[in-house]
């Protein structure tokens, strides 16, 4: 109860208890500011820490900005994948880094790392083909961060000599709406794992890398189209410089070599109608294709059917058809036809070793365009060299019929006025000076008659027994000093068997080869005459066969001519020189072979 004092009620003393004392003046502020100053110092604590991050975060972000930039700067393929793994590798700080471009088949036909010591690759074998964490990434294209990349389902462990490796961090790389390859990141420097935002960079520069490699790979294949197109440039000229068909073709090898990156190439001809080809030219290693004709492989053979290009893991699939083997040392192929229209003239084929990169298919089109105006710039060449050759025919024979219808026809009139005068006059001498005359216009107007057959043979090569006939007394003949004039008489092209031709073309060298060497003459007349035998007269001018002169290839002639059932007769001319008639039979009936099949 309130008891009632002097100064009024007072409190009781339970109640005074509970009265809170006042504060004092002097100590209340100093409790308040100690407490503000340490809210003051956790706030400015709180501040300088988030300016930390924003300083961090925009050094970050330079740094991101500056290997965009960095990844950007070149045009050279090679060197932009090496600038995207280097990037990476200092952006997240890791130790090691990698870039595994990705094959056809999902398989990594490249694979570019950083931060491996020199001579440590050599160390590790081969390198990854996309198995084990690596093929992770391939399979499911999606950011992958590990702490410790051992401890995953698919690792299958390193190869020896291998560094260790912990943490990891993969991102594909997508060049439009397909994947390019994957960054594999591993090792952070300092320790620890990477974190949600090296992740989020590392996604960023994945991006920008995939536009770069767009157009790094654009310029590439625009570099090689140019590259492809000067080579074709390069051919074009050689056939239009009338280049013969093999210097062409050994053109076409060589810069297919050096275009494809690889180390052999060859330019196989066919199909023949037998469905052989032959090895015309070839650029490289050697293969060790055999001179004539093979039976190609099931490759092969697909390429001249299907006019498509063909790859193979080996040139197995288009030689196996060698007598010789199928070359060794040798790994992927290409073949591409060689085709004008449809008709398919030959195949083009390029070989890496046996570890080299596949070819990818981005570089058959390339080839198969190469392999195609190629053929098509041989078979212009081809028409272009037959048009001459028709021009030089006509021209020749226009040049025969003028001296036929011309020349000649003049000659014998005036042979004949002569003769006519020559009987009309009393000296014997001038008769004897006509008839000279006139013999040697008959000679002329015979040499005039070889120069016409000359001009409808000379291009003829092997053809005719004619052609081979003139080649064989002229190679006799040459650097003699001799004159040499060859007749003929009757078909000979078409009424002397093949098997008989050999026979005639040693005789005549054998008999205008006694003339050069024996009988002192200055010139020999080869005659060869067919009818129901075929006859060859060699007549020289000179002294006549010397007694002593060793007659062993007399024999021979005159036991070929015994074995076909004819003769051999050498006689003295009565006026100095000799004649060797050698003849044999020919057949009655004509079965239809002929010289010129020879």
């Amino acid at each position: 109860m309130p008891v009632r004092g002097r100064h009024g009620t007072v409190p009781d003393v339970d109640q005074a208890r509970v009265i809170p004392e006042e504060p004092d003046a002097r100590t209340g502020p100093v409790v308040s500011g100690v407490l503000a100053g340490l809210r003051l110092d956790e706030l400015l604590g709180e501040v300088q820490e988030r300016l930390g991050q924003i300083v961090a975060a925009r050094d970050r972000m330079q740094s991101l900005l500056d290997a965009v930039l960095a990844v950007a700067a070149g045009l050279e393929l090679e060197t932009t994948l090496r600038r995207i793994v280097q990037a990476a590798v200092d952006l997240v700080d890791a130790r090691y880094g990698a870039l595994g471009v990705l094959a056809p088949d999902g398989s990594i036909s490249r694979f570019i790392d950083v931060g491996l010591h020199p001579g440590e690759r050599e160390t590790l074998g081969p390198p990854p083909t996309g198995k084990g964490l690596l093929g992770q990434l391939i399979l499911d294209p999606e950011p992958l961060r590990l702490a410790d990349l051992t401890a995953h389902p698919s690792s299958v462990g390193f190869p020896a000599n291998h560094p260790p490796m912990h943490s990891f961090l993969g991102v594909p790389v997508r060049v439009r709406d397909s994947v390019y390859g994957n960054l594999y990141l591993t090792e952070r420097i300092g320790g620890g794992e990477f974190t949600a935002d090296d992740e989020v960079v590392l996604q960023a520069l994945a991006a920008a890398a995939g536009i770069a490699v767009q157009n790094a790979d654009l310029f590439e294949q625009g570099r090689v189209r140019q590259m492809w197109l000067e080579a074709l440039g390069e051919v074009r000229g050689e056939v239009l410089a009338g280049a013969p068909d093999a210097d062409v073709l050994r053109l076409v090898a060589t810069r297919t070599l050096e275009l494809t990156g690889s180390v052999a190439a060859v330019v196989l001809l066919g199909p023949d109608d037998d469905g052989c080809f032959r090895f015309a030219s070839g650029a490289g290693a050697a293969l060790g294709i055999p001179a004539g004709t093979f039976h190609p492989g099931a490759e092969l053979e697909e390429v001249a059917e299907s006019r498509n290009p063909v790859l193979a893991e080996s040139p197995a699939a288009f030689l196996d058809g060698l007598g010789t083997g199928v070359p060794k040392g040798f790994g992927p192929s290409v073949a591409a036809p060689m085709r004008f229209g449809e008709r398919v003239t030959g195949v083009l084929m390029a070989l890496r070793a046996v570890d080299a990169e596949p070819y990818l298919p981005s570089a058959v089109p390339l080839l198969t365009s190469f392999a195609e105006q190629a053929a098509l710039a041989l078979d212009l060449a081809e028409k272009s060299r037959a048009q001459r050759q028709l021009d030089v025919y006509a021209d020749r024979d226009r040049i025969a019929r003028d001296l036929h219808d011309h020349v000649i026809q003049r000659l014998y009139a005036t042979g004949l006025k002569l003769q006519s005068t020559a009987r009309r006059a009393a000296h014997p001498d001038v008769q004897e000076r006509i008839q000279q005359a006139v013999g040697e216009l008959d000679e002329t107007v015979r040499e005039i008659r070889t120069s016409i057959f000359d001009l409808h043979t000379a291009d003829q090569g092997d053809a005719g027994l004619r052609r081979r006939l003139l080649d064989t007394v002229e190679d006799v003949v040459a650097d003699s000093g001799m004159a040499s004039s060859v007749r003929t008489s009757g078909p000979v092209d078409t009424l002397v068997p093949v098997d008989l031709v050999p026979h005639v073309l040693a005789a005549v060298r054998e008999a205008t080869s006694n003339a050069v060497r024996h009988s002192g003459g200055r010139s020999v007349t080869v005659t060869l005459e067919a009818a129901a035998d075929l006859v060859l007269q060699v007549v020289d001018d000179g002294t006549g066969l010397p007694d002593d002169v060793a007659r062993s290839g007399l024999r021979n002639l005159a036991d070929r001519a015994e074995e076909l059932g004819g003769s051999l007769e050498v006689r003295r001319r009565p006026g100095g020189g000799t004649r060797l008639t050698w003849c044999a039979p020919l057949p009655e009936e004509y079965d239809g072979r002929s010289a010129s099949a020879g």
